[in-house]
């Protein structure tokens, strides 16, 4: 009887103890929640949350809950450093970052110069999908983590693509003018030279970001220039407006994207009846209509809106895998476990290269397609158009080198 008792004592202790480790894991959001990028930033928030709900749902963090709290950085690198230090001073000891490498890279050398003077107080910077390749290269830091490929593994799986289009003799090349822009341009140029050196560049524009309220004269420049093929990695209002100056003229190029599935694009595409669009992406729900079901249809159930940015799901499987691997929620324990690890995604298995901390995903080209309930199961905005697979790249293809000098603490 006296043993029976013990033993009831030391397992009512054991869950006690269990039930005292579990902890609430706040997560900063800083992101610009109010200017321009709002609606895009809505979206992938209740991306995030949804995400969130289903690891708290099926415990991916061994028992402990996850949070998300979002503080506004306008889309300004003060402004989201000033928010960054609001972070810091609450005790948060994660961060999320999504839209603005140059945001992202200015928290960076934050993150690095408070986890130096701090020691205990560590933070962990989870970048979702800002693309400059400089962030797990030159500038890549121990506490800092990418979820998307950046723009270079982007274009090398496009290039790839359109290199092997026999149709594509003559390309142009607009972008916004700033950081990923400009490098999609560069990184074009030198990926059809090194596949298809007999492709002529015969256009390329930088123009400034979301300011140009009419393309119609950058349309008249790719039409006189005699282009097959447009390659474009602009976003929001400057991917929408260039669309439509083009439909509304009659040009007939394809039109090669980056961000062709992000808020607001798809009903613009639908509206003014755009065609022959392709995008490079990450990945198409159209392709795994069993994994696709699980984020889907309960992400429009409850939001009316469509889950595309898919990262968010890699980056909360790829933290709580790593904090369950390490037994710790410690920004320090949880960076190391993260380190090489690999994990099954919406996408398909994923590893966060432990060289540069990027990871390393498939890639999809995919086309402009109206909805039949097969090949295209789920469209987006309700447009009746979702995108059909034309090629889909395993990670290798596009798994660029690093020049990632990486400086890890001491244990």
């Amino acid at each position: 009887m006296k043993t029976t008792h013990c033993l009831a004592i030391a397992a009512t202790l054991t869950c006690l103890s269990a039930s005292a480790l579990a902890e609430t894991i706040r997560i900063a959001h800083i992101d610009p929640f109010s200017g321009p990028a709002a609606g895009i930033v809505e979206n992938a928030n209740r991306t995030l949350r949804m995400v969130v709900d289903i690891s708290n749902r099926e415990k991916w963090a061994a028992g402990n809950t996850l949070e998300i709290v979002n503080f506004d950085g306008k889309g300004s690198p003060q402004e989201s450093l000033a928010q960054l230090k609001n972070v810091a001073d609450q005790g948060f000891r994660y961060i999320v970052q999504a839209h603005s490498s140059a945001v992202g890279l200015g928290l960076i050398d934050a993150v690095n110069r408070h986890n130096e003077r701090n020691p205990g107080k560590e933070i962990v910077y989870l970048n979702v999908t800002n693309g400059a390749p400089e962030m797990t290269n030159e500038k890549c830091s121990f506490w800092h983590f990418r979820f998307d490929g950046n723009q270079d593994m982007k274009t090398e799986a496009l290039t790839t693509f359109i290199a092997k289009q026999p149709g594509v003799k003559k390309v142009y090349l607009i972008n916004q003018n700033y950081a990923t822009g400009q490098q999609t341009s560069v990184g074009v140029r030198a990926g059809l030279k090194a596949k298809r050196p007999g492709i002529e560049i015969v256009g390329d524009d930088l123009h400034p970001m979301l300011a140009v309220k009419d393309f119609s004269p950058y349309v008249a420049k790719i039409r006189a220039s005699g282009a097959d093929a447009v390659v474009t990695a602009n976003w929001s209002a400057d991917l929408t407006l260039l669309l439509k100056a083009a439909k509304e003229s009659g040009l007939k190029t394809a039109f090669y994207t980056y961000n062709a599935a992000t808020t607001g694009v798809p009903t613009a595409l639908a509206g003014a009846k755009v065609d022959d669009v392709k995008l490079v992406t990450y990945w198409n729900p159209n392709d795994d209509l069993a994994a696709a079901k699980t984020v889907m249809e309960p992400f429009r159930a409850k939001y009316d809106d469509d889950f595309v940015v898919m990262p968010y799901y890699s980056t909360i499987r790829l933290l709580t895998q790593a904090a369950t691997n390490a037994k710790s929620f410690e920004p320090m324990a949880v960076a190391r476990a993260m380190e090489g690890l690999k994990v099954k995604s919406l996408n398909g298995e994923v590893e966060m290269r432990k060289t540069d901390h990027q990871i390393q995903q498939p890639q999809v080209v995919a086309s402009w397609t109206k909805a039949d309930g097969k090949e295209v199961r789920y469209d987006l905005e309700k447009t009746g158009y979702g995108w059909k697979t034309l090629e889909k790249y395993e990670p290798f293809v596009s798994a660029l080198p690093t020049s990632c000098q990486m400086k890890r603490p001491a244990f």
